[in-house]
């Protein structure tokens, strides 16, 4: 079996708002609404809808035979449910053709994975139940925030219970292996891993549009030809994209609408490929051998590590401070408490603070709202010292409703136990307690023949017969048998 697996993200964060040092204490609300609605709209028309129709249509006309896979961030669902819900119905029309994979992540698409703690496990099962209500499927496959991988992460998702997880196919992790193969886990091998290929993904991602790049311009024909080049004894090639790469990323001027149209009508037609869900990956394919990735990777920058989020001393700071509220967060029932964390998590917050200027700053810049990475670190801060600010207020009113909750259940207690010994009092009966007569007393009685004397007493064998005392033994036989005469 040789397959490829083609895997799309889908992402969108809320943006926030310019927050000045002067709004914190005073206005608790940190989104640009504006920015977040025509953003998503702009990406909807020129990705999204086209992509969809087109992905659906290629479905249709090769019954089937044409698979896919997405993950959706939560974040990304709750802005299709506001501003463009006919996206969100497109994508169900994809879960509905029954050849569409759709994958668990975070909710917030955020970096909890990092963290100890429960806030990864939570925000996974409060994806997998969007997913279920959504498209009406639990997700068997995960993908963690931007590919982030280590053998600890990987160990926590198959406690979760996902049978395959997706991953970078980074070289300093590989070395001479190639990613065109099943690995598993090193901690827990019952989860599998599919790792991309970079170089193939890159080259649609990042180059296709790229005039000096020696192979512009590529074409789905001469793409089919570089997969044919691949080892025959390689099973799978994963190609793992942004699916704003399709009309966001890589305009329609370019020709990428074309290139994914003609993709899979050349793969048909000039190699044994064929195409697969991630779980069809996992579930046909053998394992090779255990991807061991003591630290984190990720599918970001030249680097493939976490030095994208967390490369800088803002971005650390940021990150720690945030993640350091989580108990008190869960501590306090306040919704607009949790929707703000829930947002202030995610992950592209701490890209935008990335000083990567020189390696990767083209690609920073192209996703960044702010002039520079000093200003969206002071905005964060900014926002997230407001939210504490609000935090601690929560938890305040959250102690003393406690404590006068307790306090009103105390004094419940009190008064029932008052009308209880109110009650018991007043059904307390007196009893008189009879004396016993001393000796006196009763040889006083005796010799009187006083009533209740022990010598008026009956006895119980004798009861209303008086016994008499004989004195004379006349007739009495003695124990010899003779009859004692007086003397």
């Amino acid at each position: 079996m040789r397959t490829i697996c083609l895997y799309f993200q889908v992402h969108q964060p809320f943006r926030f708002r310019r927050y000045r040092f002067f709004d914190i204490g005073n206005d608790h609300y940190y989104y640009d609404d504006y920015s977040n609605e025509t953003i998503l709209q702009k990406v909807a028309d020129k990705c999204y809808l086209p992509a969809n129709e087109l992905i659906l249509e290629m479905i249709q006309k090769y019954q089937g035979k044409f698979r896919v896979a997405y993950s959706m961030s939560g974040i990304a669902i709750e802005q299709f449910k506001l501003y463009a819900p006919e996206v969100l119905e497109s994508f169900r029309k994809l879960a509905d053709t029954g050849h569409v994979e759709f994958l668990s992540e975070t909710y917030s698409h955020s970096l909890a994975s990092l963290k100890a703690g429960g806030e990864f496990e939570r925000q996974v099962k409060a994806h997998r139940n969007l997913m279920k209500e959504h498209f009406g499927k639990v997700p068997k496959v995960f993908r963690n925030t931007e590919l982030i991988y280590s053998d600890e992460i990987g160990a926590r998702v198959a406690k979760m219970g996902y049978k395959a997880m997706l991953t970078e196919g980074a070289k300093h992790v590989l070395g001479w292996k190639s990613p065109n193969y099943l690995y598993c886990n090193a901690l827990n091998p019952k989860l599998k891993l599919l790792l991309k290929n970079f170089k193939l993904s890159d080259d649609i991602a990042f180059r296709f549009s790229n005039k000096g790049w020696s192979e512009y311009p590529l074409t789905a024909e001469k793409y089919v030809k570089w997969l044919n080049l691949v080892p025959k004894k390689e099973e799978v090639i994963n190609l793992f994209l942004d699916y704003e790469t399709f009309g966001e990323h890589q305009w329609k001027e370019t020709g990428i609408f074309e290139f994914l149209k003609a993709f899979p009508e050349m793969v048909f037609r000039n190699s044994p490929f064929t195409f697969s869900t991630p779980s069809e990956v996992a579930d046909k394919l053998q394992v090779v051998a255990a991807a061991n990735v003591p630290n984190p990777i990720s599918w970001a920058d030249e680097e493939r590590d976490l030095t994208a989020w967390l490369g800088n001393e803002m971005q650390q700071e940021a990150f720690e401070k945030l993640y350091s509220l989580c108990d008190k967060v869960y501590s306090v029932e306040d919704p607009a408490i949790r929707q703000d964390y829930a947002y202030l998590q995610v992950s592209d917050h701490f890209y935008y603070m990335s000083t990567k200027f020189f390696s990767d700053g083209e690609v920073h810049s192209y996703f960044n709202p702010f002039d520079t990475p000093y200003e969206a670190f002071i905005n964060y801060m900014n926002i997230l010292s407001d939210f504490e600010i609000r935090l601690n207020a929560a938890l305040k009113t959250h102690v003393d409703d406690q404590v006068a909750r307790l306090s009103k259940i105390i004094q419940e207690k009190e008064e029932q136990l008052r009308r209880l010994e109110k009650q018991l009092a007043g059904r307390k009966v007196v009893r008189k307690t009879v004396r016993k007569p001393s000796a006196s007393e009763n040889l006083g009685r005796v010799e009187t023949g006083e009533p209740g004397s022990p010598k008026q007493r009956k006895s119980p064998a004798g009861a209303g017969k008086p016994k008499t005392k004989k004195t004379s033994t006349a007739g009495k036989k003695s124990p010899s048998g003779k009859k004692s005469s007086d003397t």
